[in-house]
């Protein structure tokens, strides 16, 4: 079948364009912005990528239509395949009907901690030679590709709670049926569909609606409101986890999180030792691990294949070093995300320097859903600089006042790399934070202290 993917480049549905290529269908597609690293990984596939939406993009007319969620009514491709009546379909849609039916579905769900926490449990399979197919939304490192159909039974899943396409406005995991599903973490994001934290709940009971009673259900044991999801109903049985509460549990025997002891209610394991560091990493291997056992793996044996875990790329990645300063590019969506990441690099290096380059880029950072939890989510940077873009539609010089001389903002990219360069010195470690491309920012500010 020839498919053609509006929105191609963004990570799951780059993820759908390889799982359809790898099963046998001839595959091209179109995005607004057709760039590394996703466009380089497509076109090894074979895969042609067209830039923009224009309706010659889909003529002649392709057997079907794979829409991603970015795409809305007035778009060029959109009206056009509508007024020809082309057949299409969302790409959790797709993926659900063609792939997933058939397979023991594993799906992580949860505001913070989904890339990473799919990717461990993925690689805790693989480790065992169980051969998992997975769709995460990156490149985790262990793998090299974002997304594969795997050869096992099981198929490890990002599930994110956005929504499905313009004309079906169910969360995307609301199409996986998962027997087993992580519930992470719940708060407040994605401003611009959710008008309130009860909207998100809501849909995280749609997925929990959906897990058969002889799956299991793996629960943050810390999470109040993930709690308040449960009480709406539950029919499968729940195993929670948490450093201070839950069935699974990590004692920390490193304060940077890098090492760990985790027992299952009260019996202890042994310790992981890994190459990862906070204690959000930490909660997010405890779920893994729940996870995996739930699936038949054996835990000592899960435990030590954290050993070998490398995290995807964009979580916290060392860029590289020169002049003394070590450069790190980290995907930032959230206050939470943020202030656990700059946290766990804190109790990593002490009382070193870190300064932050902010890209406020997602839907809800550029509304100004969380603009007053940004400052208090970067107490642990020394200095950060603002990217305030002209289009952003709040004013970031408050939050750049709330910061008391730590912070200030920057037109462009070139100014923040600027600003950061003037304040760098040996011995600090840079960060920069956007869940978008920031423009290459980290690497240009690598390439300026060389």
């Amino acid at each position: 079948m020839r498919l053609h993917i509006l929105g191609i480049c963004g990570t799951f549905m780059g993820g759908i364009a390889a799982l359809a290529r790898e099963l046998g269908h001839t595959v091209e597609g179109s995005d607004a912005n057709v760039y590394p690293p996703m466009s380089t990984q497509l076109e090894q596939l074979g895969i042609a990528l067209k830039q923009g939406f224009k309706a010659e993009h889909l003529q002649p007319a392709p057997e079907l239509v794979v829409v991603g969620n970015a795409l809305s009514r007035g778009n060029p491709a959109i009206e056009h395949m509508l007024d020809a009546r082309l057949r299409y379909v969302s790409g959790p849609q797709w993926l659900g009907e063609t792939l997933l039916a058939q397979r023991r579905v594993l799906a992580v769900a949860g505001t913070h901690g989904k890339t990473t926490t799919t990717s461990l449990l993925a690689w805790i399979l693989e480790s065992q030679q169980l051969a998992p197919g997975f769709l995460v939304g990156g490149v985790p490192a262990n793998f090299g590709v974002s997304a594969r159909a795997g050869a096992g039974p099981d198929f490890v899943i990002e599930a994110d709670e956005y929504d499905t396409a313009f004309f079906d406005k169910r969360s995307k995991f609301v199409h996986y049926r998962p027997s087993i599903a992580i519930l992470n973490n719940l708060e407040y994001d994605h401003a611009d569909i959710f008008p309130d934290i009860a909207a998100i709940q809501r849909q995280f009971h749609h997925l929990v609606r959906t897990v058969p009673g002889n799956g299991r259900l793996i629960v943050n044991a810390e999470d109040a409101r993930l709690a308040e999801v449960l009480g709406q109903g539950c029919w499968t049985p729940v195993e929670s986890f948490g450093i201070d509460a839950g069935d699974w549990r990590a004692r920390l025997t490193a304060a940077d999180g890098s090492a760990f002891i985790v027992s299952h209610k009260g019996r202890e394991f042994g310790e992981a030792r890994w190459a990862l560091s906070g204690r959000h990493n930490v909660m997010n291997a405890l779920a893994a691990l729940a996870a995996a056992h739930a699936a038949g793996v054996d835990i000592e044996r899960a435990l030590a294949a954290l050993s070998e875990f490398r995290n995807v790329a964009r979580r916290m990645e060392l860029v590289g070093e020169a002049g003394g300063v070590r450069v790190y590019d980290d995907f930032a969506h959230h206050p939470t995300a943020i202030a656990t990441t700059l946290a766990g690099l804190r109790a990593k290096v002490g009382s070193a320097r870190i300064l932050v380059g902010m890209e406020p880029r997602s839907n809800s950072m550029r509304m100004g859903a969380h603009a007053d939890e940004l400052a208090p989510s970067l107490r642990d940077a020394d200095a950060v600089v603002f990217l305030k873009r002209a289009e952003l539609s709040w004013d970031a010089t408050r939050v750049v006042a709330a910061l008391a001389g730590r912070g200030r903002t920057a037109a462009g990219v070139d100014e923040l790399v600027a600003a950061l360069r003037a304040e760098a010195r040996a011995g600090d470690h840079v960060v920069f934070m956007s869940n978008g491309g920031f423009e290459n920012a980290p690497r240009r500010f690598l390439a300026a202290l060389g």
